[in-house]
C-alpha cells in the first residue's frame, strides 16, 4: 500500500497551500494532489461596478502582487474600449512592471526559495576568511571581508544559542540532502540578510509613479503621473535623479549578489535538472510593450504555447478562443449551471461556491471528488505551466539575443543539456535569468523616457474614451500581464456602463491547478512525480520543487484566543490571489 504525505501548510508561500503525495516502495513520488484550501471570489465584488474602478479592488488580490493585478485589469478595459495610452506612459508602465519582476525574484530566492537549499545553521562551521575569499573571486560585492562574514556567523550564533531561531525556525536543518559546504552556506545566508534591506530600497520606481508601495495608483487610460520637470508634483528633473540611482543600485544587486549566488549554488545540485520537470507545456501571454499593446510583434516577452517542450513548434494561443481557453471544476469546490464537466470561456465564468469537502480536521484529501478552491484552467483542453521557465524558452526559441546568451552561459556553467531547463533547477535558473534581461531593461527604458521627455513628449493620459456616454453599450476586453510568477489574465464584460462579469484567471491557478474532468494533473501534480526523498518525515525536497514556481494563494487569518478559542475568520486586503 502506498504512503501518503501530507504537507500542509506549505510554508515560505504567499497564503495556503495542501500538498498530498503517494510514495512507492522505492521512496519516490508515484502520484500527487494540489489544494488550495481557502475560497476565492473578488469577482463578485466587481461586478456592478464602474469598469474604471476594477483595478483598485483588483490590485487588492494579495500584498504582493497587487501592480500586476492592477494593470492586467486597466488593460481588459482599455481593451475592451479601444483606449491606446500614449508612449510616455508605456514607458513608465513598463519601468514599474520591470521593477516589479526584479524586486519579487530576489525576494523569492533569498527569503522563500534559497533556504531550500541553504543550510542555515551549517554556515556556523564556516571560515569566514574562505568565505571572503570565495565572495571576492566570484564577484566585486564591497561586502566580502572576512571581518564581515565573521560579523554575520556572530548573528546566526547569538540566534541558535537563544534557542529560538526566529525566521529560521521550523525547517529542516542538517536534511542529508543538503549539499552545500559550510562556507557558501554563510556567504547565501549573508546575502540574505542584505536582501532585506536592499527591497527596501528597490521599491522606489513604484513610490515615485504610483505614489505608494505596495498597491500603487494607476488610471485607465495611461498612468497618473504628469511630466513637468519644473513642478514640484509631477515627474521632474529630481525624480528622475531618484529613479536612476535606484536602477544603478538594483542592477549591481541582481549582478554582484543574486546572479553570482544561483551559479555558485546551482553546481552542488546538478541532480536538480532531471527532477521535477513536470508537464512540458508551457504558456505566456506576453509583456513589455514597446508600443500599441494589441500589437504583438511589440511585445519583448512573446505570446506563445509551447507542447510538449518542443521549441521548434510554437503556437500563438488566442485568449479569447472560447473553444480553446476554458476553466473546469470538476474536483475544484464550484459548480456551474451546465453542470460539473464542462469548461467556460472567462468571459462567461460563474463563480459560484459549492464545498463538498470534509470538516477540519481531516487526514486525506478526497482526490477523487472535489478537493480545492483552485478552478482547472485549460489551454487547448491541455494543462499549461506558466511563469519564469515558460518566459524564458519562448524568448530563447524566439531568438531574443540576451536570453540565448544567458541560457547558453547557465548550461554551460553548469555541464547540462538544454533538456536540464526543464526542470526543479532550470525553473530556478530561469528565473534569474529573466531578473538580469529585465534589470537591464530598466536601464534602457529608462533612457528611452529621458530621450521622450527632452524631445517634448510628455503626455501621459489619454482622456478620449474616458466618459462612460462614449462607449459601446456592451464591450468585453482582456487585459493580461505576465506577472512575476507567469502568465495572468483579466477578462471583462461590460454592459451599459457596468461590469457584468469578471473573471481572473492567475498563475498560481494554471500551475496548482487540480485535475480535470480527463483526469489531467497541473503543474504543481504532475513536476512531483519521481521525486526521491531521502527522508518522507522531513520532505525537503517537495518543497525544493513547489517553491520554484514561487507559489501565490489566497489569504485569510483565522483568528484565536491566547487559549486557542476561535474568534472567526477575517479577510485581509480582499486577498483571493495565485499570482
Amino acid at each position: 500500500m502506498a504512503k501518503r504525505i501530507v504537507i500542509d501548510p506549505i510554508t515560505r508561500i504567499e497564503g495556503h497551500l495542501r500538498i498530498e503525495v503517494e510514495l512507492g516502495e522505492d521512496g519516490m513520488v508515484r502520484d500527487a494532489y494540489s489544494s488550495g484550501t481557502m475560497v476565492r471570489g473578488l469577482e463578485t465584488i466587481i461586478n456592478g461596478r464602474d469598469p474604471r474602478e476594477a483595478w483598485v479592488f483588483a490590485q487588492r488580490v494579495c500584498g504582493v502582487c497587487t501592480t500586476v493585478h492592477a494593470f492586467a485589469s486597466i488593460r481588459s478595459v482599455e481593451d475592451a474600449l479601444g483606449i491606446v495610452i500614449p508612449p510616455a506612459a508605456n514607458l513608465i508602465r513598463n519601468l514599474m512592471i520591470a521593477q516589479q519582476y526584479v524586486h519579487d525574484h530576489v525576494m523569492h530566492f533569498y527569503h522563500l526559495h534559497a533556504l531550500d537549499w541553504v543550510d542555515v545553521v551549517s554556515c556556523l562551521k564556516a571560515d569566514p576568511a574562505a568565505t571572503s575569499a570565495l565572495q571576492q573571486k566570484i564577484s566585486p560585492w564591497p561586502n566580502s571581508s572576512p571581518g564581515y562574514f565573521a560579523d554575520v556567523q556572530k548573528k546566526i550564533q547569538a540566534v541558535v544559542d537563544s534557542g529560538q531561531l526566529s525566521i529560521f525556525a521550523n525547517a529542516y536543518w542538517g536534511h542529508p540532502a543538503y549539499k552545500l559546504p559550510p562556507e557558501v552556506n554563510l556567504m547565501a545566508v549573508a546575502h540574505y540578510l542584505e536582501a532585506l534591506d536592499w527591497q527596501a530600497r528597490a521599491t522606489k520606481i513604484h513610490i515615485i509613479f504610483g505614489g505608494k508601495n505596495p498597491h500603487p495608483n494607476f488610471v485607465v487610460g495611461g498612468v497618473p503621473m504628469p511630466i513637468d520637470l519644473d513642478s514640484d508634483t509631477a515627474l521632474n528633473a529630481e525624480r528622475l535623479s531618484i529613479i536612476d540611482d535606484s536602477i544603478k543600485e538594483i542592477q549591481a544587486f541582481v549582478d554582484q549578489v543574486y546572479l553570482p549566488d544561483v551559479l555558485a549554488i546551482a553546481p552542488f545540485y546538478k541532480d536538480y535538472a532531471g527532477i521535477g520537470g513536470g508537464l512540458g507545456n508551457f504558456l505566456t501571454w506576453g509583456e513589455f510593450p514597446s508600443g500599441d499593446i494589441r500589437d504583438l510583434k511589440t511585445l519583448m516577452v512573446p505570446r506563445v504555447a509551447i507542447l510538449g517542450g518542443d521549441l521548434n513548434n510554437l503556437i500563438e494561443p488566442d485568449p479569447n478562443d472560447a473553444s480553446m481557453m476554458q476553466e473546469f471544476i470538476a474536483h475544484s469546490w464550484y459548480q456551474y449551471q451546465g453542470g460539473d464537466q464542462i469548461g467556460l470561456h472567462p468571459w462567461q465564468g460563474e463563480t459560484t461556491f459549492n464545498f463538498t469537502g470534509p470538516e477540519a480536521p481531516y487526514e486525506q484529501l478526497n482526490v477523487e471528488g472535489k478537493y480545492s478552491w483552485l478552478k482547472a484552467p485549460r489551454w487547448n483542453n491541455t494543462p499549461m505551466e506558466v511563469g519564469p521557465l515558460a518566459r524564458v524558452l519562448a524568448m530563447y526559441a524566439t531568438g531574443h539575443a540576451q536570453t540565448k546568451e544567458l541560457v547558453d552561459l547557465t548550461l554551460k556553467t553548469l555541464d547540462a543539456p538544454a533538456s536540464a531547463l526543464i526542470s526543479t533547477l532550470g525553473r530556478t535558473a530561469a528565473r534569474a535569468i529573466e531578473t538580469k534581461v529585465f534589470s537591464d531593461a530598466l536601464r534602457t527604458t529608462y533612457d528611452d523616457l529621458v530621450t521622450r521627455i527632452k524631445a517634448g513628449d510628455t503626455k501621459t493620459f489619454n482622456s478620449e474614451k474616458w466618459e462612460p456616454i462614449s462607449w459601446p453599450a456592451s464591450a468585453k476586453g482582456f487585459g493580461f500581464m505576465e506577472a512575476p510568477r507567469g502568465a495572468l489574465g483579466h477578462w471583462i464584460v461590460i454592459e451599459n456602463g457596468k461590469t457584468a462579469n469578471y473573471q481572473m484567471v492567475v498563475p498560481t491557478t494554471w500551475n496548482a491547478t487540480p485535475r480535470d474532468p480527463q483526469g489531467q494533473l497541473g503543474a504543481y501534480e504532475s513536476s512531483l512525480i519521481g521525486t526521491p526523498m531521502a527522508k518522507p518525515e522531513w520532505p525537503l525536497e517537495i518543497l525544493r520543487t513547489i517553491h520554484s514556481f514561487d507559489p501565490c494563494m489566497a489569504c485569510a487569518i483565522h483568528l484565536t484566543d491566547a487559549g486557542g478559542e476561535d474568534l472567526g475568520d477575517v479577510a485581509v486586503g480582499l486577498s483571493v490571489c495565485g499570482v
